[in-house]
């Protein structure tokens, strides 16, 4: 009997990747979302985003937009996804005026308990809980990651999302934690190891054989 899913992987990719390669990820695992999000120098716009999320819509899977509610509804994507600052509660009832009721909009709640509650009050579709990439503490803000999945998922019903992270194991830990969905940044590999890395997430997201 194959491993049953019990997450759901949300791959993060560059705008302006090449829709061959991020097809590649795609085909490799059980994706449920793909976020476009802004490439190091590249402003995020209509032209280097509408590709992915194409591929993505035509493949069955939600297209989300990285901070721009406006740039989703243009696109037509399915949804935003919003990074957490400390105006994040506000945000999310901007951009769900933008956007509407019939998209996704989900929020980075950051440390604070206190913002992921009312988002959740709010109507959020997901709560996310990551690692913001300034933070120098890494293994400190990965155990507060997980336990604040671990909080989410056990008192909450509104999805939540593991974000920034970076390994199989990490992966794995957070599953067990009850994380919904787990976001993971698309590598820069050649084809045959992108699919190799597909593969390997997709398996720590997998309960084996005989589990409960």
């Amino acid at each position: 009997m194959a491993p049953e899913a019990q997450s759901r992987l949300y791959v993060v990719a560059e705008a302006g990747r090449a829709p061959e390669a991020v097809g590649v990820v795609l085909a490799s695992c059980n994706v449920a979302a793909l976020l476009v999000s802004p490439a190091h120098d590249t402003a995020l716009d209509a032209r280097n985003a509408r590709p992915l999320v194409e591929l993505a819509q035509a493949k069955g899977i939600a297209a989300l937009i990285s901070g721009d509610a406006g740039l989703a509804r243009t696109l037509r994507a399915d949804g935003v996804h919003l990074p957490w600052d400390k105006d994040i509660v506000a945000r999310y009832g901007e951009a769900r005026e933008i956007v509407g009721g019939r998209f996704i909009v989900g929020a980075d709640a950051g440390r604070s308990r206190d913002d992921a509650m009312s988002l959740g009050e709010a109507g959020a579709d997901y709560i996310a809980f990551g690692i913001p990439a300034h933070v120098e503490d890494r293994d400190t803000a990965r155990a507060r990651r997980l336990d604040l999945i671990g909080w989410w998922s056990e008192i909450f019903e509104v999805p939540c999302v593991a974000f920034d992270v970076e390994t199989a194991q990490e992966a794995a830990a957070l599953v067990e934690a009850g994380a919904d969905f787990v976001a993971v940044a698309m590598p820069t590999l050649q084809t045959d190891e992108l699919s190799r890395w597909g593969e390997e997430m997709a398996r720590a997201l997998a309960v084996p054989e005989g589990a409960a």
